[in-house]
């Protein structure tokens, strides 16, 4: 037979698309052709497929081999076809089982040694692979851990071409044992942890914490202003301290996209929300994801299910922040290159930090600040009308006093030192995480019927619907914001959700008066 057959994935951001990979063995010249739109990676491969085949002790037929990577019309990028190449092409020639190759997905890159390599992307390629109803993959050795994530599909690792084909049923004699490769993290960002935080280390702003719970409750977005050293990176960085843990679904997500970002996959799914804090000198694509041979997630992608946190946000351009608004609106970001178009998901929290002005002492009772009152509003104008009407929370973070680091102890436990005054809430994250997800669930059952399980998600038209609709009496003081036209229809919208967050928090079953007004204010700002 001289016709061999297996397959593999071709990722399109978060999507994996079944490949079928053929191989054929025909009369004359040696020629090794690869055709089915490879890009330039893929391309090279054939160099080190042959080389790989060589090294392993079973080289590929002199005749002429023909490579079809099916369908025809999908693009198909990276390195990780080379193993399925490979094996296709022994396949053709009867040097394995064509049986066995046809019912496997295979997945790695070659070296020249016949070694093989792992590749970023392998958790949704075998979450692809299960979905087409495959029942086996082979992976790389470095991926193991990673495929083996998937339930339902046998996982098989190899560390080379020659132990794969011995596995297919090849008569080569078993080689001396190759050390594995690992995965080499190539990810742009530090993988996020926050263990080590805690919510009970802010000292004071008692107000702007409690605003945070508020946020993290219903996935509420945040901005907070304040002079530098206010404490407004360090609240920021432990509202992931105080989210629950990733649901199942959510988990898998979030570790495909630390997979495709090229990050090293331990052996258990990341079920803590991740955290992504860009430098102000990023640019648009590092904020949303592209590249030019291969389109790769972004900031604002990598913090799916988490925070997106934008330290000195009035420090970057007007254009990577406008870039924010599709996304906060859909969930979910679409990169269009001449490569092809990827979508992946982008349902995250943001929190904005700013300083009131350059000097950052606008405001200050100790400092005089130096700027112009055009140079103010030049400096906070970058942060739109538009994307600020996508912010829920607006905070003014003001500096602490020596009365209040005194008249304030908590200790390494988050208990109250002897002699300082209680506060009426715990500090702890882990007392504000136990708040927080009784408020998410007491949302999730009312949500039920509906495909959302935050405040956050919900249209304004189901808010509005005549079940949902809340009294004219309550929404009394929104109502008058909207005609006196400082509130937007979005705005009003976003409101409501809040004030349904606000009840959830107090256990009520729809929002009242109160609940309303407090939503207002902290849609307004609160000093």
């Amino acid at each position: 037979m001289s016709l061999g057959r297996t397959y593999a994935i071709a990722l399109n951001g978060m999507r994996g698309d079944l490949v079928e990979v053929e191989a054929d063995i025909a009369a004359g010249l040696p020629a090794f052709v690869l055709i089915g739109l490879p890009d330039a990676a893929l391309g090279e491969s054939r160099k080190r497929v042959v080389a790989a085949a060589v090294n392993s002790g079973c080289p590929l037929t002199q005749r002429k081999l023909t490579i079809n990577l099916s369908p025809a019309a999908l693009r198909k990028q990276g390195s990780a076809f080379d193993l399925a190449i490979a094996v296709a092409a022994l396949a053709a020639a009867g040097d394995i089982s064509a049986e066995s190759t046809a019912r496997v997905v295979h997945l790695g890159e070659l070296g020249l040694d016949g070694r093989l390599r792992p590749v970023p992307g392998v958790l949704p390629s075998v979450v692809a692979a299960k979905a087409s109803g495959f029942e086996r993959v082979i992976v790389p050795e470095g991926n193991a851990d990673e495929a083996r994530l998937v339930d339902g599909i046998e996982v098989t690792s190899v560390t080379s071409l020659r132990q794969a084909a011995i596995w297919h049923g090849s008569d080569l004699e078993p080689a001396d044992e190759i050390e594995p490769q690992i995965v080499t993290d190539t990810s742009t960002a530090p993988p996020s942890s926050s263990h080590d935080l805690d919510m009970a280390e802010v000292v004071g702003n008692d107000e702007i914490v409690e605003a945070l719970v508020v946020a993290a409750a219903g996935g509420h977005h945040v901005s907070m202003v304040g002079p530098p050293g206010a404490g407004k990176t360090m609240i920021a960085a432990r509202l992931p301290t105080i989210l629950p843990d990733l649901t199942d679904r959510q988990a898998l997500e979030v570790t495909s996209i630390r997979s495709l970002s090229g990050a090293r996959i331990g052996r258990e799914l990341i079920r803590r929300p991740p955290f992504e804090a860009p430098h102000h000198t990023a640019s648009p694509v590092a904020l949303v994801g592209g590249g030019s041979t291969r389109i790769v997630p972004g900031a604002i992608v990598r913090a799916s299910h988490g925070v997106l946190f934008l330290d000195e946000a009035a420090e970057f351009p007007s254009g990577v922040l406008d870039a924010l608004r599709q996304p906060l609106e859909s969930g979910s970001i679409t990169i269009h290159r001449a490569s092809g178009t990827a979508t992946f998901p982008a349902r995250f929290q943001l929190v904005l930090a700013a300083n009131p002005c350059p000097c950052g002492r606008y405001g200050s009772s100790d400092d005089e600040c130096t700027c112009t009152p055009i140079a103010r509003r030049r400096y906070l104008a970058k942060l739109s009308g538009p994307l600020l009407d996508r912010v829920d929370i607006r905070l003014t973070v003001r500096p602490l006093g020596i009365a209040a680091l005194r008249g304030i102890g908590v200790d390494g436990h988050g208990a109250r030192e002897e002699g300082q005054p209680s506060s009426p809430r715990a500090r702890t994250s882990q007392a504000m995480r136990e708040r927080v997800a009784a408020a998410r669930e007491a949302a999730r059952e009312r949500l039920s019927q509906t495909p959302w399980t935050r405040n956050a998600d919900v249209t304004g038209s189901w808010l509005r619907q005549r079940a949902n609709r809340l009294p004219t009496a309550t929404t009394s003081a929104l109502d008058r914001a909207l005609e006196r036209g400082s509130l937007t229809m979005r705005g009003y919208d976003r409101t409501l959700r809040l004030a349904w967050t606000l009840a959830d928090l107090d256990g009520a079953e729809v929002p009242l008066s109160h609940h309303v007004g407090t939503a207002l204010y902290l849609r307004r700002g609160i000093a």
